[in-house]
């Protein structure tokens, strides 16, 4: 009979250290999981603190950098020639880009044409403005499809290219509009990749700085692109060779706030590029 008793006693005991048990972990998980909500709370709200706010915007980022009263369109092509045809090739284009040039029927000028010194090696670079626009750019095709001349061109060029690229651009209000100029020069078009979302505050940073460059007359051009590798700035540049390059430079660092753009604009670039060039002897750009 006592060993009954104590049995029964045994197994209530076990029920009850299983229900306070069972009412610990309960109680534990409850902790943890109020803790965590907490936890989440307070970096949901640490992180707020850090979040860019957006502006609501009524314009496209284009034409808040853009020159409103004008509507030029710049293109700039890139092509790879086969080394052996680089001579040929420069020929070709001195034969017929500057006709397309002087001819008024076609609404388009040739603002630069270069060959790649430091760089990207067997380079060919072209600059085309589109004074009217999108259709300026149109008509200008259409109308060079019936060009057999430049049709011929076109076909002895696809002979010395190993590849070829372009991008469609406009230029920043705040640059200077690219005119010929007398040489000899050496230009420097140094390319931005930018991080999107960040056009603007570039602009706004550049707005204030490119005073800062415009001493020796080194800047040309400033745009940024609408069509192929978005979110790219080019910034064209001019000097005597590369020993006044490095002069004006090192004298820019020397301007009050020219280290104050270089420090918060950099972090807006993912990659960035140099290519200093030579002009060819079509090129309005000496």
């Amino acid at each position: 009979m006592a060993t009954g008793v104590l049995q029964k006693v045994s197994r209530g005991l076990s029920k009850a250290n299983s229900r306070v048990r069972s009412a610990g972990q309960a109680v534990v998980w409850s902790r943890c999981f109020a803790a965590s909500n907490s936890r989440n709370r307070e970096d949901s709200w640490f992180k707020s603190l850090f979040v860019r706010k957006v502006d609501p915007r009524k314009d496209a980022h284009s034409n808040l950098l853009t020159k409103n009263e004008e509507s030029n369109l710049y293109k700039i092509q890139f092509h790879n020639v086969k080394p052996e045809c680089l001579d040929a090739y420069n020929k070709l284009c001195e034969d017929v880009l500057p006709s397309i040039h002087a001819d008024k029927y076609y609404p388009c000028e040739l603002v630069g044409t270069w060959n790649t010194w430091y760089g990207e090696q067997d380079q060919a670079v072209h600059l085309w403005r589109y004074r009217g626009g999108y259709p300026a750019l149109t008509e200008v095709m259409n109308k060079l499809r019936q060009n057999k001349e430049f049709t011929e061109y076109r076909k002895e060029r696809g002979k010395m290219l190993l590849s070829r690229r372009n991008q469609l651009l406009l230029e920043f209000s705040f640059w200077n509009e690219p005119v010929p100029r007398e040489g000899p020069n050496i230009y420097e078009l140094r390319s931005y990749q930018l991080r999107p979302g960040t056009m603007i505050e570039w602009g706004n940073y550049w707005a204030r700085a490119i005073g800062l460059r415009q001493l020796n007359r080194e800047a040309v051009g400033g745009f940024f692109s609408q069509i192929g590798n978005l979110y790219m700035v080019h910034h064209l540049w001019a000097y005597k060779d590369l020993l006044s390059r490095e002069h004006t430079r090192n004298a820019a660092w020397q301007e009050e706030g020219w280290h104050e753009v270089v420090y918060y604009t950099v972090p807006l670039i993912q990659h960035m590029d140099s290519r200093i060039m030579i002009p060819t002897k079509a090129s309005p750009l000496q």
